[in-house]
């Protein structure tokens, strides 16, 4: 579990940290062409799309700094191979275990109840780790829109 755990946490981790850094620091704020709440969906879509994609950035991010270049090269470097060495490691694991043969407590994972467990875990995992941080820019843009102000 501990490595499961430690697998469903890195990825976020290396995502969310050095957007958080860039937000509060002068360097990753002199990226941003927008200083609004758009400007943090510029920085918290260069770093997941860094870790996950291929690096691209939202246009108006001056990612050709020596702050962007290097906090987003190590979350490409993190976000790609540092979620393997656990998962390797539960790999391992699972290998030396011996086989114990169905019994009364044992949970199938053959039925439409495992999958429908596990697709709820994931989403509810998923939307807890990264919908407010992803919802958080366009909200604020929209609501300070309709109150007349613009950035």
């Amino acid at each position: 579990m501990k490595l499961a755990l430690l697998f469903v946490l890195i990825f976020p981790a290396v995502i969310l940290l050095p957007a958080g850094v860039a937000v509060v620091s002068k360097a990753g704020l002199a990226g941003i062409s927008n200083p609004g709440p758009h400007g943090f969906s510029q920085i918290l879509y260069a770093y997941s799309e860094a870790s996950a994609n291929n690096g691209s950035a939202f246009g108006g991010l001056n990612a050709n700094t020596l702050f962007y270049n290097s906090t987003v090269g190590l979350v490409m470097l993190f976000g790609r191979f540092m979620m393997k060495i656990p998962v390797l490691a539960l790999a391992g694991s699972l290998a030396a275990k011996k086989s114990a043969p169905p019994s009364a407590g044992t949970f199938p994972t053959t039925g439409f109840i495992f999958v429908l467990l596990l697709v709820g875990v994931v989403l509810i995992v998923a939307a807890l780790t990264f919908f407010p941080a992803d919802s958080l820019g366009p909200i604020v843009e929209h609501l300070t829109m309709l109150k007349g102000k613009l950035f």
